[in-house]
């Protein structure tokens, strides 16, 4: 696939053959969209879809599926919205309305340092796993090693080497899921004499549920910072609208069906065995690498647990890097400037990691409490950035029927269960 540009008269003296080149399939147009499959696949999916499996068995699978479903057009909203302007989601708030850049701004500046020290702190949960005890370190202590670790790989720019390294690691971990999952269904677990299978559809469990569906796939927030990453792709490799959409859709679908393999792996390894389900601090870290080795052997335990850990440290510098960039862009727009200030970048991509590790110590290393909290933050906030993505492209084109009813069920659905749960936590509902 030639990636010169179109006007460069040296590129080819047949348009039809350029059309057909930049039409056609290539590696390297995949970009974007499997980076945000990479950050998305972190609590949501190693804790709280194997969580979701292992309590309820398959019970809460189609509330995994609607949140994909219905958050499917804001995130391909960003995709669109780039190859039909060539610019962000966030340049396109700034055009749209200040108030739109404002409510963009204060809310990601919210969302960095929740979703960054979240899944800094399942990364040291899971390396305090791997390493032994006797080093004596706290998970406070792991977690300011992995957040200064990640700073000096932004910093110092070595993010696009790590970035090459994570995407095999996610591969890796992929593989083994998927092959955890196949051993097990193979030999399902055998249910207890005297267990008795739980309902989720209470009021009891909606904070359970809202948090579920918090991340699923990923925090709403990350369309605009994709759109950021889709706008650098285009310029640098010159990719179409098609080719744009098929990134997308293959890491959008590559998260949605992994989230359902996760569930799966706790349905058939710890639904209704009567082990009890941890969902307090780091210990449920300790269950989710015993399924893996239960199934694929004892081999497999470092393995295993080195491969979450490298996925969630690529999760870690993933979100600071792209909340620090998206800031970055927002801070630009608001003081009128023609490009992003890397002094600027430098900034927010510290603020994201420092505020980052304030709020894993104000949670006092506490995993489920802080995993909870940014799940449900993600989920209450999500009707928001639907509604501004949903608003800026339909201002500037014209949506397909089908998707602006996708859309629009997209936003009663979220707006919905974040009302309900709003209205349960202060009490209205008894």
């Amino acid at each position: 696939m030639t990636t010169q540009p179109l006007n460069n008269p040296s590129a080819t003296d047949d348009g039809a053959t350029v059309t057909a080149q930049r039409e056609g399939f290539s590696w390297r147009i995949f970009g974007p969209g499997i980076l945000m499959a990479t950050a998305a696949i972190g609590g949501s999916h190693l804790i709280s879809s194997t969580q979701a499996g292992a309590l309820y068995g398959w019970q809460l699978a189609i509330m995994i599926i609607l949140a994909n479903v219905f958050k499917y057009p804001f995130f391909r909203f960003g995709t669109d919205y780039v190859y039909d302007t060539g610019e962000s989601l966030i340049a396109g708030y700034a055009k749209r309305s200040k108030a739109y850049l404002w409510i963009y701004f204060l809310l990601s500046i919210l969302s960095a340092v929740i979703s960054t020290g979240a899944v800094s702190l399942i990364a040291a949960v899971i390396l305090g796993f791997m390493l032994p005890a006797s080093l004596g370190l706290s998970t406070m202590s792991l977690a300011l090693i992995i957040v200064a670790v990640s700073w000096f790989f932004l910093i110092a720019g070595h993010y696009k080497l790590l970035d090459g390294v994570t995407k095999w690691i996610m591969i890796a971990l992929t593989s083994a899921t998927v092959a955890a999952v196949v051993i097990a269904a193979g030999k399902p677990t055998v249910m207890a004499v005297d267990f008795v299978a739980a309902s989720p559809w209470n009021l009891a469990t909606l904070g359970f549920i809202v948090a579920l569906m918090g991340w699923m796939p990923a925090p709403l927030e990350f369309a605009a910072i994709t759109s950021m990453w889709t706008s650098a792709k285009r310029k640098a490799d010159n990719t179409t609208h098609r080719q744009g959409l098929l990134d997308f859709n293959v890491g959008y679908a590559v998260s949605a069906i992994l989230a359902l393999f996760f569930l799966a792996l706790g349905v058939f390894v710890q639904y209704g065995s009567g082990q009890e389900i941890e969902l307090v601090g780091g210990a449920y870290i300790n269950q989710l690498i015993n399924m893996y080795t239960a199934t694929i052997g004892e081999w497999s335990r470092l393995l295993v647990a080195f491969v979450a850990f490298m996925c969630m440290f690529g999760t870690t510098i993933t979100c600071a890097d792209g909340y620090g960039r998206a800031n970055a862009e927002c801070w630009r727009l608001i003081k009128g400037q023609s490009e992003i200030n890397k002094k600027q970048i430098a900034f927010w991509t510290t603020y994201a990691i420092g505020g980052g590790l304030v709020i894993i110590t104000f949670f006092t290393g506490q995993l489920g409490s802080m995993l909870k909290f940014a799940m449900i933050s993600a989920f209450v906030s999500a009707p928001i950035f639907g509604w501004l993505n949903y608003s800026l492209v339909r201002s500037h084109q014209k949506i397909s029927a089908g998707m602006n009813a996708l859309s629009i069920a997209g936003l009663i659905f979220l707006a919905g269960f974040a009302l309900l749960f709003l209205a349960n936590l202060a009490g209205f509902l008894g």
